[in-house]
């Protein structure tokens, strides 16, 4: 399982963002780092006096957030927990990725902008950007004072003629799975799948309901296979497997309201080769939908869009 060792938390965060990444850190014995963005303020200085001399507002800023940091991270300081604190200035998704890069950070962990329900969305600007260009992980949580997942969800794109999704898929299912043994929480698996050309065999009156349901069948049977392969060498056979048919932007979602998870654990899958593109807005479709925590995992070799400057 992959371990965490450079990990990235992003200020500001609720308490219980706070104890999962100082308690990830010190189980992996990782560095923390917790990180403050200040937007540029174009012609920061202010006069207070005539003739008196300019107050740098950048500086003051600067002076405040850091301030702020000191006295957050004496929460955890306390217990042993190895932290580090940093302020940047810039445009927040810009200036962590390029943190994310420069520092090799393995782990980004924020609390979600919006509180969820019915009528509000969890995931904002900031998280969004993350989650499409940000090569590491990113955990986006969602605000909460429960100490633990009860239920936890982890989807897998397993296709039986692609091999090379097999190792985001065992990614994927070993950090579900390491979760869910250290919360103790139930651990479940969700594989959407489709047929090809199905809808196109249906309409052709040469082919026979009987022939369509047969390659119906081989087609489920072909993903069972693949996905119970991959269960059995990722999960400990502990896994509640939901292998439903349908499209995985409606599929997801609606396994993780039904089932109530408390996280998601997911790819954003970059099958085109273009940096920061869902292929089909799939993941951006589920992300709109949910009302959980996500954990969201590149695949290996993508690049993020944003350079180094």
């Amino acid at each position: 399982m992959k371990q965490f060792k450079n990990i990235l938390l992003l200020h500001p965060c609720d308490h219980a963002t706070l104890d999962r990444a100082a308690s990830l850190a010190q189980r992996n014995r990782a560095r923390l780092t917790v990180l403050k963005i200040a937007r540029e303020v174009l012609g920061a200085s202010l006069v207070t006096a005539p003739g008196g001399p300019p107050l740098d507002m950048e500086e003051m800023v600067l002076e405040e957030y850091q301030s702020q940091l000191n006295d957050f991270v004496a929460l955890i300081e306390k217990d042993g927990v190895r932290v580090s604190t940093k302020v940047l200035i810039g445009t927040p998704f810009l200036e962590i990725i390029r943190e994310v890069i420069s520092q090799k950070r393995d782990l980004v962990i924020m609390t979600a902008e919006g509180k969820g329900g019915l009528r509000s969305r969890l995931f904002g600007s900031t998280s969004l950007h993350l989650m499409r260009k940000c090569p590491c992980p990113v955990w986006v949580m969602k605000p909460t004072r429960r100490k633990r997942f009860l239920r936890i969800l982890a989807a897998v794109d397993s296709d039986p003629a692609d091999e090379k999704r097999d190792s985001l898929n065992a990614l994927i299912l070993q950090l579900a799975t390491s979760l869910a043994e250290h919360d103790n929480a139930e651990l479940l698996v969700v594989h959407a799948w489709t047929v090809y050309g199905e809808s196109m065999l249906r309409g052709r009156p040469t082919v026979s309901h009987a022939e369509i349901q047969k390659y119906v069948r081989q087609e489920a049977d072909s993903h069972r296979r693949v996905l119970d392969a991959l269960l059995a060498k990722h999960t400990n056979g502990l896994a509640t497997v939901h292998m439903v048919k349908g499209n995985a932007d409606s599929v997801i979602p609606r396994v993780a309201k039904t089932e109530k998870v408390d996280l998601l654990v997911m790819g954003t899958v970059c099958r085109t080769g273009i940096p920061g593109f869902f292929i089909g807005n799939t993941a951006e479709k589920v992300l709109d939908e949910v009302d959980c925590s996500v954990l969201t995992i590149k695949p290996t070799g993508f690049e993020s869009p944003v350079k180094l400057v």
